[in-house]
């Protein structure tokens, strides 16, 4: 039977159909081990320039020929044989680059190449996710603005209660994304290079290659964190960075996964009563059996992932907790799974985010006829306050607003007609005289309180300010479509 191996083995969704093609670049073997070279040509620059006389321009120019030309073949034929990964890759390397293959790595440890790595590697996933963050909470702002006077139900409990607006109800989902911004903004700013420690983080071995000069031991570090992009380095750690930091970072993470999967949840809810809808496709198909069916897909799918990167967030944290003294290998094959899982799961979900805040559709008349439908009961406090104004008896009032709010409700629940809790009202004598403001009393634009200038202000105040400190990150071609 002819197989095709891309059919017979296990695919990653995330690579196969929801991380991007930048997130899934980042966390290639490609990247990684161009990286690894990257690090090791660093070192060895700097050890030249501080005077090391063993390493020689003419090598470092051989090392730089093959950064990018990875032999991956002949490492994994000397993983097989050394059961090393970092050493397999340093005699790999060492076979290309025979002048330079005596210095390669040299003073170094394993966790020099995969911790500084795995620093990169999520700095630049922060920055991919945090740009789509970004791109998120204009978006989303923009469409709170068009939609800021727009008067809807708003629920507690998922019943009825006082009115709000949709451009407020937006504002709280984008609330929620602003603070990812932030906490990601602090985790971007505060992450640093492992550094040149050596094999326990004391750099004792290269304390040996330069005499213990103690002055250029600590210059070399400054000068490959600065060839390797990164302005500071932990002043201290073990043979690895503390854990500590990938499990900060998982957690940032999973807040993001947390405001998508509410912004999610309200989405199905809403698409469930036709008042709102994410994007569907002109050919797309919604159910195999029912073809009338507009199932909100995208935004279940962003629970789903959303729910992996919940649970995956605890991995890093027992890693962190369990680390033994200066280093112990049970992080290793734990790490490179829920790491980089984490950063294919968040940019997956970010994704789907953006296709549905781009494209998502607001139905109007739904909402005012939902609105309506539940206005009355919830102006009764307005009428009696009116009616007794107009010389009315508070007790006498209420007992006749029970009655008809009583009788209004069981022809909506019991007959399935309309709610006629106002016009019982206005036929009554006891409101007799304030029938002409029954209409006034009920506009729902005078319920919704200062939901509107909420959302201008929040925008103006919080919103703005944030767009234009990145304003570098918005895309421009990403322009919001309102869908009325």
């Amino acid at each position: 039977m002819l197989t095709n191996d891309r059919y017979s083995n296990y695919q990653s969704p995330f690579s196969e159909r929801y991380a991007s093609k930048e997130m899934c670049r980042l966390f290639s073997d490609q990247y990684k081990f161009s990286v690894w070279r990257k690090l090791w040509i660093a070192l060895a620059e700097a050890e030249m320039e501080l005077g090391l006389k063993a390493i020689t321009a003419e090598q470092i120019e051989e090392m730089r020929r093959f950064q990018d030309t990875i032999n991956f073949d002949r490492a994994r034929e000397f993983e097989k044989k050394f059961r090393h990964d970092v050493m397999s890759h340093v005699h790999a390397y060492g076979e290309q680059c025979p002048k330079a293959r005596p210095i390669i790595h040299l003073g170094a440890t394993s966790a020099y190449v995969q911790d500084n790595t795995e620093l990169i590697q999520m700095r630049e996933g922060m920055h991919i996710i945090f740009t789509k963050l970004v791109n998120a909470v204009n978006i989303l702002s923009t469409h709170a603005m068009a939609y800021k006077d727009q008067p809807t139900l708003s629920f507690t409990h998922f019943q009825p209660a006082q009115p709000t607006t949709v451009g407020k109800r937006m504002c709280l989902w984008t609330q929620d994304w602003v603070f990812d911004v932030e906490e990601l903004e602090m985790r971007i700013k505060g992450l640093r290079f492992h550094g040149v420690k050596g094999t326990t983080g004391t750099q004792a071995s290269f304390m040996a290659l330069f005499n213990n000069n103690t002055d250029k031991v600590k210059k070399l570090e400054e000068l490959v964190a600065r060839k390797m992009g990164f302005d500071s380095h932990y002043a201290v750690t073990g043979q690895t960075y503390s854990r500590k930091i990938d499990s900060q970072i998982a957690f940032s993470l999973a807040g993001i996964a947390q405001s998508a999967y509410k912004f999610s949840n309200d989405m199905r809810l809403l698409q469930h009563m036709k008042e709102m809808e994410e994007p569907f496709e002109e050919e797309q198909i919604g159910s195999s059996a029912m073809a009338y069916k507009r199932n909100p897909m995208r935004c279940e799918r962003i629970a789903a992932i959303a729910r992996y990167v919940l649970c995956n967030s605890l991995n890093p944290a027992f890693t962190a907790a369990s680390q033994w003294f200066e280093r112990t290998l049970d992080d290793s094959a734990n790490k490179r799974i829920a790491i980089s899982e984490a950063f294919l799961a968040v940019d997956s979900i970010l994704n789907i985010v953006l296709n549905v805040v781009s494209g998502m559709k607001v139905y109007h008349s739904v909402i005012n006829r939902h609105l309506a439908d539940e206005l009355p009961f919830m102006v009764t406090e307005n009428i009696l306050m009116e009616a007794v104004n107009a010389g009315g008896d508070r007790q006498e009032l209420h007992e006749g607003i029970r009655k008809h709010s009583m009788e209004a409700a069981r022809i909506v629940k019991e007959e399935g007609s309309k709610n006629d809790l106002l016009e019982r009202i206005a036929q009554d004598p006891l409101f007799s005289k304030i029938k002409s403001k029954l209409k006034d009393i009920s506009n729902p634009d005078r319920l919704v309180g200062r939901a509107p200038q909420q959302v201008e202000e929040f925008v103006s105040q919080v919103v703005a300010p944030l767009l234009k400190r990145h304003s570098a990150c918005i895309d421009k071609k990403h322009i919001p479509v309102l869908h009325v």
